[in-house]
Formats: structure tokens, sequence, C-alpha cells
């Protein structure tokens, strides 16, 4: 098969899958198409993955679809999360409850909402021109706000409408910054009917009108940086992360947030060409301002759900504080997207699971959870271990490398903020680790047999993120290597 026709194959595939769910199926029936579709996904973002390691970029469609070594990063890891986040919905949604059945008809819409929005997703990380870009990432509003609302209740319908009006403002200020890009084109002499075409912005060659460069990237950052839930721009994420269903809560913390940043980062290295250190200056900024802001909420949440969107807002931060600090930086970046993805998905799928248990996500109830439940009790304790940096875990070395980045461009304020904030985070979250995995149990908790897919979840995740943590495998690195070249940041 034609390289180009498996960038179609990547869209089509969930595509189909949703359509597919809109059979009258059984539940366990969608979420079997759930799963399929994400190994689906999954084998081909990989096959893309090695045909852009071992040579030039894919393109199709006359060069609208482009998959380079970026974008091939992206599509592996969203691959793979979905893959987990599918598997884990299987568990999760195959004990039906009073409060909340899954019936026939919930099926059909989580089915079709679910591998929708992998395929918008999918869409953002293919798309060469910025505006179709900016079309998927509006095409994920609309399709996970209905996720987020999946259980209708007041407090889900609040946070899904809190989510559609700040997200759709962002979205509007990125579609300004867009436009300000393409007149920064057209307002340099240089004007074509390609001017949002990412592969023709980033030339070195290219020169773009400095003051309209300087509007679309302040536009762009504050428009994708509100669903990434960098702050000040985050209040949404709590509240959603909080109400979602588990397996959408870790698929949102899990990439989605990713993708909005993926969205910036494709502005950045036609930033750089026409502004030099602006756009790395303003990266760094919302970066520490994040890390600051989440560590202050981490230190009294007493929800469990809630605490994991806040640490999402942190390691958000983090990854766009890499960004802005040069090579070094963006590779460690690049790694800790990947440690995070893992690690956060793993968290909300166990905290998600304890709460079926427990029925509730409250910290202090939560009390004891390895005694109750051994497999997903020691998949919270990993994974948190994880997210906060404890070695030997992957975010450990990709954290270590971005201290070594800031220390070699001399940020040292950087430098001093940030191991700041990520000690109060550290002793904050591990005093809440404590009281949920080796506190006294607080109510009596049946114990249950887990089930296969459950194994499937937590096992693997927890091997690699330990395994990455104490050896990165050649071909990994020079994945990554080429990713950060990508963006303007050759190491």
């Amino acid at each position: 098969m034609a390289p180009g026709y498996w960038i179609i194959a990547l869209l089509a595939v969930p595509i189909v899958g949703a359509l597919v769910c809109l059979v009258k199926l059984r539940p366990r029936q969608v979420l079997a198409v759930t799963v399929a579709v994400s190994a689906i996904g999954v084998a081909i973002a990989v096959r893309l993955g090695a045909m852009v390691l071992s040579g030039k970029p894919v393109t199709a469609v006359d060069g609208t679809f482009v998959v380079d070594a970026f974008s091939g990063f992206h599509l592996i890891v969203l691959a793979l999360v979905f893959l987990i986040c599918s598997l884990f919905a299987a568990v999760y949604f195959g004990d039906d409850d009073d409060a909340h059945p899954f019936s026939h008809g919930a099926a059909r819409r989580f089915g079709v909402l679910w591998l929708g929005s992998f395929a918008a997703m999918v869409l953002v990380l293919i798309s060469n021109n910025l505006g179709i870009m900016w079309v998927g990432m509006e095409a994920t509003t609309l399709l996970t706000a209905f996720l987020i609302s999946f259980y209708r209740d007041r407090l889900s319908l609040e946070a899904m409408w809190k989510y559609l009006l700040i997200c759709s403002v962002g979205i509007a200020f990125a579609f300004i910054g867009t436009i300000f890009t393409a007149a920064a084109v057209q307002g340099s002499g240089e004007g074509s009917a390609d001017a949002l075409l990412w592969t023709r912005l980033a030339a070195p060659g290219l020169h773009l009108n400095p003051t309209l460069m300087t509007f679309a990237f302040i536009f762009v950052l504050v428009g994708y940086g509100t669903k990434v839930g960098l702050a000040p721009l985050h209040s949404w994420l709590p509240d959603a992360h909080s109400q979602a269903p588990a397996p959408v809560s870790a698929m949102f913390s899990g990439f989605l947030l990713n993708t909005a940043l993926y969205c910036i980062m494709r502005f950045v290295p036609p930033a750089r060409n026409a502004l030099g250190g602006f756009a790395d200056g303003l990266l760094v900024f919302f970066g520490v301002l994040s890390i600051l802001v989440a560590a202050g909420f981490i230190v009294f949440q007493r929800d469990a759900k809630r605490f994991l969107a806040y640490s999402s807002v942190e390691h958000l931060g983090i990854i766009t504080l890499g960004y802005g600090l040069g090579p070094l930086g963006t590779f460690a970046a690049l790694f800790h997207t990947l440690g995070h993805s893992l690690s956060k998905t793993l968290a909300f799928c166990a905290v998600g699971r304890l709460g079926q248990r427990f029925g509730t996500h409250d910290m202090d109830t939560l009390s004891g959870a390895l005694r109750h439940d051994r497999l997903w009790g020691l998949a919270l304790v990993g994974s948190i271990l994880s997210l906060i940096g404890a070695a030997p875990f992957a975010i450990f070395m990709s954290e270590y490398q971005l201290l070594r980045a800031a220390a070699g461009a001399q940020r040292w304020v950087v430098l001093a903020v940030f191991l700041a904030a990520v000690s109060i985070v550290f002793v904050a979250a591990l005093r809440h680790l404590i009281d949920m995995a080796f506190g006294d149990p607080k109510i009596a908790v049946s114990q249950r047999r887990a089930r296969t897919a459950s194994y499937a979840v937590a096992v693997p995740s927890l091997a690699v993120l330990l395994f990455l943590g104490l050896w990165l495998p050649p071909w990994l690195i020079e994945a990554i290597e080429r990713a950060a070249a990508v963006v303007g940041a050759p190491v």
C-alpha cells in the first residue's frame, strides 16, 4: 500500500468504527468495537512512525495531510492512550449499576462519541493546513463535551457547559490567531494559496510580518492554551475531569490536552523565525505559571479526580516549559509527554475503578485502597509515584533532563521556581497517596476478582513506566530527537 494511504486509513478506521456503533449492537459488542478500532489504530500509527523514522515525511491528498516525526510521535501516543482507555472502558462499563446503567442507547452514544473523538484528534495531528487543524480541534470540543455529560446529572451538565463555553471562546481566539498567521504571510509580500500550510510556514527562508506574527502567536497561545488547561485558563478542567466517566477523564488527560499543545507547537517554528525568542519566552512564562498554580491547588484537594486534574495542569505546564528551553528542553518535553500520558491514563483508570468499588472519589473514603483491591491499589500507587517524579519511573528521567536544560540555558530563576513547585507537589501528593493507599479503611468493601482486561490495562502500563525510567532504547531516543528537530530544536 502506498505510504499516503496509511494516513487515510488511520483517519477512516475510527470513522467507520463510529458508524458501526450506530448499528443495534449489544453494549459489550460496542465496547469490543472500540477496543478493536483502537488496536488497529496502534498498528497503523506504529507503521507510520516506522516510515517517518526511516525516511521522509509521509504525505496524502496533495500535501493536505502530512505525518512527520513530530506528528508521528504524537499519533503513536494517541493510539496507545485510546487502546488503554478502551480496554478500561470494557471493565468500567461492564459493571452496570442502577444509578448509571450502560444501556443499548448509552452504549451506542458512547461508541460514536468515543471513536468520533479519536478521528477528530487524528485529523488534528495529520493536518498540514493550519485551518483544517483548527477544524479538527473544534470537532474535539463538540464531541468530547457530550462525553463529559455522559451521566446526565446537574453537576455533569454544568461541567459540560462550562467546558463548551470556555473552550469555544478559546478556540475562537485560536481562529483569530490562524487568520493573523495567514495575514503575516500576505503582509510579507509572499502570499499564496498555500499560506496556511505548515510545511511552508516553517521554512526558514519565508519572511513573515513581525507585528502580525506577534499578534498571531499571542492569540494562538491563549486560544489553544485554554484547551491545554494552562493557567490561568484552566478553570474548566477540574470540573470536566471530575464529572466525566473515568475512561473519558483518562482520555482527556492522557491525550486531549496534548493535542491542543501540539497545535501551539505547530506555530512555534514560524514565530521563532519571525520573532526570535519571543515565543520561547511566552512558553516558559505560562509553563512556570501553570506549575505554580497547580502546586497550590494540589495541596488542598480532597477529591481524587480533581487532584489528578490539577496534576494535569502541572504536567502540561512542565511540557510547555520544556518546549521553551531549547533543544534539550524539547527532548525532555516529548519524553515527558509519553511518560505523563501513560501515568495519568493509568492513574485515572485506578481512581475510576476504586471509585466504583467505594462509591465515591473522596480521598478520605478511599483510605486503605491497597487492602481492598490489590491490582488497582498497586496501579494507583505506581501511577502517582510516577507522576510526582519518583525514581525509577520515566517522569523522573524527563524532569531530570528538563533541569539540565534549564541549567544549560542559565535560567536560574526558572530552575529555582520549578524545583520549589515540584517539591510542594511531591510532598502533597505523597501525603494524599499514603492516606488513600495505606490508611485505615473507612468502609467495608467486598473483595472481587480482577478481570483479565484490568490486568491488560494496569500491568503493561506500570511495566513500561518502570522500563523507560531504567533504560531509554536507542530507537526511542532517535524518534524523539527527530520529533524535536521538526519543531525547530535539533538535538
